[in-house]
């Protein structure tokens, strides 16, 4: 994850600096020396929408098998033990669970961190209220582009206009609240609009999704931009980062799931704001690019724990048979590799002198290329760019 308006000069906000904190790119167990790593648990796969390109391939109904809610408080405990800086609560759609404000309410009593990540869909006032009162800090709602295109991905009319409904629910009762936005070529068209739509509804975050070839999205690669593409969109996202820095908006701007976004950033603040590059390039050294399994680590609904909410084929264990801590920090060979993966990377990767800085980038969608540790094909430098 790049935090664009961190980058071009934004202040930290409250908690720990897990992103360009001192000391992060050289933890190897947590998001920063003497923590846990964030944690994703998609804590249930049940959703009530069926999105087209959903990672974790969410269906509409009951799916047997998940955590209940006495192993689920039991894993919370875990976490806080850990040391967990943040726990992202995701599936599916999380408030399907019947006992989602419950769990919620017992992770922030426990003194975790709590981030939703939602379609919104299911908030209303008083779900809104509840989501306060528990201790949420942050609600991440998605959004796919314009109304129409928006109900057609979500598989739902009605779904956009709920969802906005949510927001301005949230905002009422003091919950920050972002806008997820998954990039591909039906709605790249739709960028500026979005950034518009941040404005004018006052949102104070707005993260960009690359999409990845997980779950459903595994058919849509037909749809993935090109690197001269996703190169256009950055230039668009930078220059209203910097034209939001200049006005004092409360907005960040972060980009997701591809790393090589961060060398992209430096250069172009080499050519287009100097001054800042310097900072630019020490914070991205502290950062270190991909960290699925050192800083990041995600578990599904049935308490399989995996590198990343991406890479569902890589299992490191399983909390119902071997306690998180063990799994994380005792580890195993698989984890091994993605912990110290630089001496496994080839390729394009392997000779690239951002590699500090990127880390070989996603290894979910290299893997979906045919070669987990082969060069990701998402990387948005050109060769020139990336010689020695």
């Amino acid at each position: 994850m790049n935090n664009l308006s961190r980058l071009l000069g934004a202040p930290a906000g409250e908690g720990p600096d897990l992103r360009y904190g001192h000391g992060a790119s050289r933890s190897m167990t947590g998001a920063l020396p003497n923590t846990g790593p964030v944690v994703v648990w998609n804590w249930t796969r049940s959703c009530n929408l069926r999105c087209e390109h959903c990672y974790a391939q969410a269906v509409q109904g009951f799916v047997p098998g998940e955590l209940d809610t006495g192993e689920a408080l039991a894993l919370i405990d875990q976490f806080a033990a850990l040391q967990v800086p943040a726990l992202i609560l995701s599936g599916g759609e999380p408030l399907v669970r019947r006992d989602a404000l419950q769990l919620l309410g017992a992770a922030a009593d426990r003194g975790l961190r709590c981030t939703l990540s939602s379609n919104g869909t299911l908030i209303n006032a008083a779900k809104a209220k509840a989501i306060a009162d528990v201790g949420v800090v942050y609600v991440g709602v998605s959004i796919d582009g314009p109304q129409d295109l928006h109900d057609r991905w979500r598989g739902q009319r009605g779904a956009y206009d709920r969802t906005m409904a949510a927001i301005g629910y949230l905002r009422e009762q003091g919950v920050r609240v972002g806008l997820r936005f998954t990039l591909h070529a039906g709605n790249v068209a739709y960028v500026p609009a979005v950034l518009d739509l941040v404005e004018q509804h006052d949102i104070q975050r707005i993260c960009f999704y690359h999409l990845v070839p997980a779950g459903r999205g595994m058919g849509l690669d037909p749809l993935q931009l090109a690197p001269s593409e996703t190169r256009r969109v950055l230039d668009q996202l930078l220059e209203r980062t910097r034209l939001w820095l200049g006005q004092g908006r409360d907005v960040e701007v972060l980009t997701v799931d591809n790393h090589s976004d961060a060398p992209y950033v430096l250069l172009w603040a080499e050519r287009f704001l100097p001054e800042r590059a310097p900072a630019i390039a020490r914070m991205l050294q502290r950062n270190g690019g991909n960290r699925s399994g050192r800083a990041l680590v995600a578990i599904d609904a049935q308490g399989n724990v995996h590198p990343d909410q991406f890479s569902s084929d890589v299992v490191l264990g399983n909390v119902r048979e071997r306690p998180f801590r063990e799994i994380w920090e005792v580890g195993s060979s698989e984890l091994a590799r993605y912990r110290d993966r630089k001496n496994l990377l080839h390729g394009r990767c392997a000779g690239c002198r951002w590699l500090d800085v990127c880390n070989g980038n996603l290894r979910a969608r290299a893997a979906a290329a045919g070669d987990p540790w082969g060069p990701d094909p998402g990387c948005v430098l050109t060769d020139l760019e990336i010689a020695q």
